[in-house]
């Protein structure tokens, strides 16, 4: 298919409050084109996107779209001129059904009667899952008692099931499964031959080689450079994107044992797993895989006391803890970053400062009065030490891009100086450049004593950081590996049920 752009944006500017997040940024995807926008996070590629589809005005440069000039002032012009978007931070209604949320705004009724045709909304809706392989999903089930993975995929079938001529994906694939990534991936292929443009944002530099067309880079604002996939490699875009050699892609590990300070012994809760025992050692790092579904978010949010065990204890330092309540395993020195952290992680509508002071009454008080000095002292210390790229402590969190909202998460924890610090995947959403400094901090803090549980989807990055793997299948412990017996393909067969 010949060369054909159906969106150019050229000389794009935007600043916020004098804070200038674009500097004269080119951007064009062709039709029938898989085109990658990567950079760091505060890169300004989501404000990219949105003076595309409407959501900001920009306040220099062009906006084309099939060689024509537009000024979208709603997203729903942009809809309307096939533009459809997959956003990171999901937008599904909690309270609604599958059905409900994939027709939400685009009803279909008997004739011109304004009655519902339930029946057939619900037809398509199971058509347009079973178009991304996933047969697990009912239509009629809530969509907010759904696992995050399982939301993600309602959207994206919500966005390919229209008649769209452009979709952006921002970050699809982040809570996936590596099955839901290659059904995924077999759709776009689909798209791409029916002359559909894709932009797609994404940290996994694996994805992007392997779906995309071409690639184009932003830094700190800044146009960079546009490169066919062919023509470069991953070190060669991580320089691009960060203005620098990145080095190894993980940092060493030099954890050579101690003392258990952590323990779950026969952990249930009925439907959800059973019989979940393990240990976790002083300084050590244990990855938790498996299978989106398996069970591995339900574990760790029952030890930190989101919801109730059935069965089991859990120790620290031998003592036994009686969590009923997420206050009791803070106050016990147990940490707890959520996979989701837009309604579990931040207060969103808080700044900076407030999310982490929270968290960190004990440290920033006494008698019951807060020292603003040491509050000051402690939130510039920990924005600092995770480089939190942002105008200042009193920003609201809403504001911030993706990954330097996971900073923000990681800090307001650090803050307490936990003992045991469980992460659900912590870098979802989050650049090369942030994900190597998240794993240097996970690093010091493991040789200060700390023991860390990391649940990741991310395989290399849990045989990249981990000291051993413990992997779940179906609510049950599937298999633990030492680092050295470790590799993708005995991990996933555990993860599948295999031997």
């Amino acid at each position: 298919m010949p060369n054909t752009p159906f969106a150019e944006m050229q000389g794009i500017s935007k600043s916020f409050s004098g804070n200038q997040v674009l500097k004269s940024v080119n951007f064009s995807v062709d039709k029938g084109e898989v085109h990658a926008l990567v950079g760091e996070n505060g890169a300004g590629k989501s404000t990219l996107i949105k003076i595309l589809t409407g959501i900001h005005k920009r306040d220099e440069g062009a906006v084309r779209i099939n060689g024509k000039e537009v000024h979208f002032s709603h997203p729903k012009e942009a809809e309307q001129q096939g533009i459809m978007v997959i956003h990171q931070e999901l937008n599904i209604i909690p309270h609604l059904t599958v059905t409900e949320n994939m027709f939400l705004g685009k009803n279909i009724a008997y004739g011109k009667t304004g009655i519902l045709n339930t029946k057939e909304m619900r037809k398509q809706c199971k058509a347009n899952l079973e178009r991304l392989g996933v047969s697990t999903i009912d239509p009629d089930d809530i969509a907010g008692d759904l696992s995050v993975g399982k939301q993600q995929m309602i959207e994206i079938a919500r966005a390919v099931s229209t008649n769209a001529e452009l979709i952006v994906m921002d970050e699809p694939t982040a809570a996936l499964t590596d099955r839901e990534i290659d059904s995924l991936f077999e759709v776009i292929q689909s798209l791409r031959k029916n002359g559909v443009a894709v932009i797609y944002i994404s940290h996994r530099m694996e994805e992007i080689f392997r779906i995309c067309d071409r690639i184009t880079v932003l830094r700190d604002g800044e146009y960079i450079g546009t490169k066919n996939v062919t023509d470069v490699d991953f070190d060669g875009i991580v320089k691009m994107m960060v203005g620098r050699e990145l080095g190894e892609r993980f940092p060493e590990r030099d954890y050579t044992g101690g003392d258990v300070i952590f323990e779950v012994k026969s952990l249930a809760r009925k439907g959800l797993f059973d019989d979940i025992s393990f240990s976790v050692k002083e300084g050590e790092i244990l990855g938790v895989a498996g299978l989106m579904g398996a069970g591995r978010s339900e574990i760790m949010e029952t030890i930190f006391g989101y919801t109730h065990k059935q069965n089991g204890s859990i120790h620290l330092n031998g003592k036994e803890l009686p969590i009923k309540h997420p206050s009791d395993a803070i106050k016990a020195g147990i940490g707890f970053i959520t996979e989701d952290r837009k309604s579990k992680g931040l207060l969103t509508d808080f700044s900076i400062g407030d999310n982490i002071s929270l968290t960190n009454m004990k440290s920033v008080s006494s008698n019951g009065i807060i020292s603003a000095n040491k509050e000051h002292r402690l939130i510039a210390e920990l924005m600092d030490r995770l480089k939190v790229k942002a105008t200042g402590a009193t920003q609201e969190a809403k504001a911030l891009s993706g990954g330097n909202q996971q900073k923000v998460v990681i800090a307001k924890w650090l803050g307490i100086e936990p003992k045991l610090l469980i992460l659900d995947e912590p870098t979802r959403g989050v650049d090369v450049g942030a994900k190597k400094e998240i794993y240097n901090i996970m690093n010091e803090l493991t040789k200060n004593g700390v023991a860390i549980i990391m649940v990741s989807s991310d395989l290399p990055e849990v045989l990249g950081v981990s000291d051993r793997i413990m992997v779940i299948y179906e609510g049950r412990i599937a298999n633990i590996f030492d680092r050295d017996q470790a590799d993708q393909e005995n991990i996933m067969t555990a993860a599948a049920g295999g031997e």
